[in-house]
């Protein structure tokens, strides 16, 4: 059963809801990734951050694999009530699947899409194929 709260929000036509996680010390905006019921009632009730994962179709627990785990400190919710705002502690200061801080990293100059960021961590330290 849905708690009231998850009431207010204004979910898309396949039940999700955008969501900002944004770096609670500096403000960093992190990255964007989107939640369903039952990820933002987890969220909450852990406090640590579960995402839904469109492409694989299920909750994604953000650092299940590369340890880089999520804890929220807290969760708002914008004016019109159609998109979320995480402030987190991001574990190992690295948010990205590509291994840099956030997923950010690109910027639009002299119409050309720019790196900006280093990688932190090779993606393969990170992730493991399974044996």
């Amino acid at each position: 059963m849905a708690a009231d709260w998850l009431e207010a929000l204004r979910w898309t036509s396949d039940g999700l809801i955008p969501v900002i996680a944004q770096d609670a010390q500096t403000g960093v905006v992190l990255m964007l990734a989107w939640m369903n019921r039952e990820s933002l009632q987890e969220t909450a009730a852990t406090g640590r951050a579960v995402y839904w994962s469109r492409s694989r179709r299920k909750l994604w627990r953000k650092g299940e694999e590369s340890g880089h785990v999520q804890h929220v400190r807290e969760i708002r919710l914008d004016c019109d009530n159609d998109v979320i705002l995480l402030k987190v502690e991001q574990v190992g200061g690295i948010a990205c699947h590509t291994g840099r801080r956030d997923c950010f990293f690109q910027k639009l100059e002299n119409g050309a899409w720019t790196v900006t960021a280093p990688v932190l961590k090779d993606p393969a330290d990170i992730y493991h194929a399974p044996s």
